[in-house]
């Protein structure tokens, strides 16, 4: 079975599961589930992952299991962690996108004006 594709292969999207079979009895359930921030990842972040795992983090044996020197393994956990969302860069730019989000839903629900919207988009 294939892992799940995490993007639109044409957009670039998050993309969204939209059907769950059971293989057994055939059952299937409907629905837009949400893809865990884990099956985002792409190989490299997971296969880093998994060193990283079973090396219980210590850092000294991922730097032997992988045959990289400290600094590389700290900007390969960095890059891991950003792209979990997990760093403080991260939060700061979703946190910013679901401020803009807001404000754009609330202009197109008519909830605030165009002026109201611009200020509060300036002061995100």
């Amino acid at each position: 079975m294939r892992r799940n594709l995490p993007r639109c292969p044409v957009c670039g999207a998050d993309l969204t599961i939209t059907e769950l079979a059971c293989p057994g009895c055939r059952t299937r359930i409907r629905g837009s589930f949400t893809v865990c921030k884990f099956c985002r990842l792409d190989p490299e972040h997971l296969a880093f992952l998994e060193v990283f795992l079973r090396c219980r983090g210590v850092i000294r044996d991922v730097e032997r299991v992988l045959g990289v020197s400290y600094p590389t393994v700290r900007g390969k956990l960095d890059a891991l962690l950003h792209a979990l969302g997990l760093d403080a860069e991260a939060r700061t730019e979703e946190d910013a996108s679901r401020t803009r989000r807001d404000v754009l839903q609330a202009l197109e629900a008519g909830d605030i004006s165009v002026d109201e919207a611009l200020r509060r988009l300036k002061t995100s």
